[in-house]
């Protein structure tokens, strides 16, 4: 889980180097394509089955996965790279808190109102500085996850196997971009700086997703689970060390805060 949690704090810094020619829904729409040929072609070449009696499950997880995307990648774009990781890190206090309000499981009402205080302390500056597009938009990736995760549980109750759940999901997204692209008038063809960002974008999400899956197959489930927050320190130190992003004591509150309130609200 270190692994994954390193490669997903080096896929938001390919994000940002990207978004030096390329817009964030043109991001998402390569590194939803890569995941599709990553995952299907092998897929094909063992004939495993795309067929399946549940694919409104998967269409609506896709299509809320996808807009969780969206909203990430436009806020790393626009935020330092710790503030957006941190914000789309809430999934799990959404995901608690949907869970109470769906399911009617128990509530940790302190984790929970300690990690949105922590967001209302992150978010203060932002908004501040004339960026609350950004971190409204991270924030509601972090709920919209949550939400992901919650359909996620039920195809899994369905017997889904991981790898078609996750192939969906990035088929969804690679349709949702090819739709979306010519709306906004982003399309452009890629530069070779961007090829690269592309390149890296789509291996480190891949790579990252291998290892949490394993993570999660072959250790404790909660414990990969805690050690998936590395992504938010990775994300700090890389945010820090490559771009000299401003980490004052109340952003470094505000992200200790959400990580032990998701730490708590994860734990059942």
């Amino acid at each position: 889980m270190v692994v994954a949690a390193l490669l997903f704090a080096l896929m938001g810094v390919f994000v940002k180097l990207g978004s030096a020619t390329l817009s964030s829904v043109e991001l998402v729409f390569w590194r939803s394509l890569f995941g599709v040929v990553l995952i299907g072609v092998p897929a094909l070449a063992r004939r495993q089955r795309f067929a399946t009696p549940n694919w409104p499950v998967h269409l609506r997880r896709g299509v809320v996965a996808y807009c969780s995307l969206l909203g990430y990648f436009y806020a790393i774009v626009h935020l330092p790279l710790s503030t957006a990781v941190t914000l789309n890190y809430t999934s799990p206090m959404f995901l608690a808190l949907l869970s109470v309000l769906l399911l009617r499981e128990r509530l940790r009402a302190r984790a929970l109102a300690a990690g949105f205080a922590g967001v209302v302390l992150l978010l203060k500056p932002t908004l501040a500085a004339d960026a609350w597009l950004a971190g409204v938009l991270g924030l509601s990736s972090g709920l919209l996850a949550g939400w992901s995760y919650l359909q996620v549980r039920e195809l899994g109750r369905r017997g889904e196997p991981e790898w078609r759940v996750v192939f969906f999901f990035a088929l969804v997204s690679t349709v949702g971009g090819a739709l979306l692209i010519p709306l906004t008038g982003d399309w452009q063809v890629p530069d070779a700086d961007a090829w690269l960002a592309i390149a890296g974008v789509g291996l480190t999400a891949t790579l990252a997703q291998l290892a949490m899956t394993r993570a999660y197959k072959v250790g404790s489930k909660l414990f990969a689970a805690n050690l998936s927050y590395l992504t938010v320190v990775f994300s700090t130190l890389l945010g820090v060390g490559l771009w000299g992003e401003p980490l004052p004591p109340s952003s470094i509150a505000a992200i200790v805060l959400i990580v032990v309130s998701g730490i708590v609200a994860g734990r059942r």
